[in-house]
């Protein structure tokens, strides 16, 4: 069996005695360090801080580097100032989904591209089996570590150890070359929680130092370390999909109702001939929500049926933490995906009672006008 990797954090973790690790594909990574119900409240209410360091970082640098990634992102990359980021997708000929990513620009001929850590090496490979004589790529991913300090006290932190002005950071806005904790970092205002927050770009070597100062700085607002488990359920509430569940090689990103990323008038990219024709002919299933309203917790791959048909699967579920109602995501006949809709998810052999509602099932206050300022979708 081969040994599992770890981030450059990875050291810190022996400080907190209750840390549960997993094997996530293939990293050794922390579930929890207090507990899951814990820290998910946390992040609601305070802020937590993420290592996510196991994520991919590509450096798309050239003369056309922009084109190239316009031929292989479902988005809109002209739209994008120099420091501006922008979610995307990368698509197969099918419309089926290769990756769902981060791009930054950092200025007209280089970018970043943030990518999801089981799909690193795939996504590599799909960009390089393109990639143009007059663009270079490099994989920084083992020289980059990656922490994401998120919720509502996230700012008030985070000002404690930078001299950015982070009231005047937009959302979906990045500074470069950043100072934190006298660390040079990519400081970024994204995240994958649902709640304000910021993600930071910083050298392997410097990354426990920057961890520790963001803990110390914390302290007294109530900051803790967050594990994958809450890291799942807060993007569950707010639904942002996960590549592997909401999206694959089989899941358009309209069946997901990702369609505002999908920019199919700004010029062609690779899969938009597909997307283009599943948009004209109509969607024969897309992703919703649920609740269950017997006795029960919807999971990934549970099967829904109505009529005694089953219509679809469960993608994610679980009894949300903020609001304590077992609820789901699932992808489901187009026929039976308006909210009120009745439908029935098979848990252990037994067929329990659900409905279709919307989505997401948590949002958090609206941002001041001057924190949603430079949102680009």
């Amino acid at each position: 069996m081969s040994q599992l990797l770890r981030t450059p954090l990875f050291p810190l973790y022996e400080q907190y005695p209750n840390v549960r690790c997993i094997d996530f594909g293939g990293w050794e990574l922390p579930v929890s360090f207090s507990g899951i119900q814990k820290e998910h409240e946390a992040v609601r209410q305070q802020a937590g801080l993420f290592d996510v360091s196991h994520m991919g970082e590509f450096r798309v640098e050239g003369e056309n580097a922009a084109d190239f990634l316009q031929g292989m992102l479902s988005n809109d990359i002209s739209l994008l100032e120099i420091g501006q980021a922008q979610y995307t997708l990368m698509c197969y000929p099918t419309g089926g989904v290769v990756d769902d990513l981060l791009v930054y620009k950092r200025s007209d001929q280089l970018f970043m591209l943030v990518v999801n850590a089981s799909n690193i090496d795939k996504d590599w490979a799909w960009l390089q089996e393109h990639l143009p004589e007059n663009v270079q790529m490099v994989n920084e991913s083992d020289a980059t570590a990656l922490l994401a300090l998120q919720g509502p006290k996230a700012e008030a932190i985070l000002s404690k150890v930078t001299d950015v002005n982070l009231a005047e950071l937009g959302s979906f806005r990045f500074v470069d070359g950043a100072e934190v904790s006298g660390s040079s970092v990519i400081l970024s205002r994204t995240g994958y929680t649902g709640e304000d927050g910021f993600e930071i770009y910083v050298s392997t070597d410097d990354a426990q130092q920057v961890w520790l100062a963001l803990m110390a700085a914390g302290e007294d607002e109530g900051l803790l370390p967050i594990g994958l488990g809450a890291r799942d359920t807060l993007r569950f509430e707010a639904k942002l999909p996960l590549y592997g569940q909401e999206l694959s090689a089989t899941i358009t990103p309209l069946e997901a109702g990702l369609g505002m990323f999908v920019k199919l008038a700004a010029g062609d990219f690779i899969g938009r001939d597909a997307l283009l024709k599943q948009k004209e002919e109509g969607l024969t299933r897309k992703l919703v929500g649920i609740e269950i309203t017997d006795r029960g917790i919807p999971r990934s791959h549970y099967p829904v049926f109505a009529d005694e048909e089953q219509i679809g699967e469960v993608t994610t579920g679980t009894q949300s933490p903020t609001l304590k109602r077992n609820l789901g995501l699932a992808l489901l006949d187009i026929r039976f995906t308006e909210p009120g809709t009745t439908v029935e998810v098979e848990i252990r052999g037994k067929r329990l009672q659900a409905e279709v509602i919307k989505t997401p099932f948590y949002r958090r206050p609206k941002p001041t006008a001057q924190a949603a300022k430079g949102a680009n979708s």
